[in-house]
């Protein structure tokens, strides 16, 4: 009999050929959140919001009576703290809700790597301004952030007192309540990308960003030239945090800044990283980290016993032109290039079109901007939406070049008026 599991959310979700793999899928999606050739990998898909516990167990729980579920997963940062309320209340293994908060939040973050003796950042909750301002009295520059925020969003270095009311007046014009600041960390910011089973971790990739001055990345990159000196302490330091939240098992992705004094944790999750990076670490190491997060908890693979060595080089860039409205889009591509464009009008229900069916393209670019659309400013990764460009190198300094040399090829006449 086939693998059930149940996938709550995903843009795209991460369930190509579950069929052919034995596995029936349950897709757990808002009504009109999901492209519709993703039905076809499906059992069947069912609607609940997916950062409600007790909506996604009301329409699970039936379905579980009849044929209990094997895993129920998420690799959406949105349903992280609901999937695992869900998996815990069906009693399955996978990503609790203890992990998945740990996660999120994150000054609890910061509380349990001070309890672990991991990775020293000076940090502290904020109730009001005057704590910002105290802190940034002690240690200087810092970061003013939400506390449960992703993707870029709302981060405000400061480095005096007028500074900070700046920033805090920002965070509360977002409505945010929830605030962390911490010390400024200097260095480039590298990520790893591991996959656990039965509380084993293994590290698979190791990728760097080119970013703007709003911290948004635009490109990624792997094998982390900036890494390799830090391997094996990043490597380390990677299993010791998840160690230390407690995952199990399934994908995850921990981003940390290589200060002068070592590698520092800045964020981590329990689920696929996005911007692509899953397909550069299967192009760059030879894993698939797709794959493995359907087929490894289920047994039907087997988790590597070492971190694989990169065979080639990878890198993804959004097309970043500048915010207005388009006028055209003139391309003058080298042959050897796979090019796909979204349909003119239609808004993709998922943050990179085409990523699957591109995956032996040693070189694709997809256009996701024509005549009449508007270019929004880039203040968050959420607002690459312009396109992407993709590539396979020899190395990763090879695989950049080459995608540079694809976005130059790429021009969006646009005009800046709003």
């Amino acid at each position: 009999m086939n693998k059930r599991i149940a996938v709550v959310g995903g843009r795209p979700s991460p369930i190509h050929g579950a069929k052919e793999l034995g596995i029936d899928v349950v897709l757990v999606h808002e009504v009109g959140a999901y492209e519709q050739e993703i039905v076809a990998h499906c059992e069947q898909v069912v609607h609940a919001s997916i950062t409600d516990a007790d909506a996604i167990i009301k329409v699970l729980e039936p379905l579980h009576r009849q044929r209990s579920f094997d895993r129920i997963m998420t690799t959406t940062e949105a349903a992280g703290e609901s999937t695992g309320k869900v998996v815990d209340h069906f009693g399955l293994t996978g990503v609790s809700y203890k992990t998945a908060h740990l996660l999120k939040d994150k000054v609890a973050m910061r509380d349990l790597l001070v309890r672990h003796n991991l990775s020293p950042v000076a940090y502290r909750s904020i109730t009001g301004k005057q704590d910002a301002i105290d802190f940034v009295a002690q240690y200087g520059r810092s970061v003013l952030k939400p506390a449960d925020g992703v993707a870029s969003l709302h981060i405000h270095p400061c480095e005096d007192e007028a500074s900070v009311l700046v920033a805090m007046l920002a965070l509360e014009k977002a409505n945010v309540t929830k605030i962390i600041i911490e010390e400024y960390l200097d260095g480039p910011v590298v990520s790893v990308d591991s996959f656990s089973f039965a509380g084993r971790h293994l590290p698979i990739g190791y990728s760097e960003y080119r970013m703007n001055d709003k911290y948004v990345e635009w490109e990624v990159s792997t094998p982390s030239t900036a890494a390799k000196p830090w391997l094996r302490e990043l490597r380390a330091l990677t299993c010791r945090l998840l160690d230390a939240v407690e995952l199990q098992e399934g994908p995850s992705h921990s981003e940390f800044v290589l200060t002068p004094k070592g590698p520092r944790v800045l964020e981590s999750h329990a689920r696929l990283a996005g911007s692509g990076a899953p397909e550069l670490v299967k192009r760059a190491f030879g894993l698939n980290l797709n794959r493995m997060f359907l087929t490894v908890p289920l047994g039907i693979d087997k988790l590597p016993d070492v971190s694989p060595e990169p065979q080639a080089g990878a890198a993804i860039q959004f097309f970043v032109p500048t915010s207005g409205t388009v006028k055209k889009v003139e391309l003058d591509l080298p042959p050897g290039v796979e090019v796909r464009y979204t349909k003119v009008g239609e808004i993709p229900l998922v943050f990179l079109p085409f990523i699957f069916e591109l995956g032996n393209a040693p070189l694709a670019v997809v256009v996701q901007k024509h005549e009449g659309d508007h270019i929004p400013p880039l203040d968050t990764v959420a607002d690459c939406v312009s396109g992407y460009a993709l590539a396979t190198g020899s190395s990763r300094e090879d695989a950049v070049a080459i995608t540079d040399k694809l976005v130059e090829a790429v021009r969006f006449i646009v005009d800046p008026k709003p």
